[in-house]
């Protein structure tokens, strides 16, 4: 059976999750396709999948990458350190 032909309930069936092209990432996120290919280059994006000369992504790997920004990122409106931090009140 060729793959391509296969219908999303069968992949879902066979425990295989769909993958991501390279541009549907891009249009998921908001940026041009440019920016995922540097992202990739810098070793910054997530993992992905070379098949044949394409790129693909795994929607759980997309999940955790984001998750993982999201957990590096200060909260919005946190300074930098607190006084205590810096050596000022005690």
């Amino acid at each position: 059976m060729h793959l391509s032909c296969m219908d999303t309930e069968r992949t879902a069936a066979l425990g295989l999750e769909p993958l991501l092209t390279t541009s549907e990432l891009a249009d998921y996120l908001g940026v041009n396709v440019q920016a995922i290919y540097d992202l990739r280059c810098d070793r910054r994006g997530p993992a992905g999948i070379r098949v044949g000369r394409e790129l693909r992504y795994r929607a759980t790997d997309v999940r955790h990458w984001l998750e993982a920004l999201q957990e590096i990122q200060p909260a919005a409106g946190a300074s930098a350190a607190s006084p205590a931090a810096r050596g000022g009140e005690r």
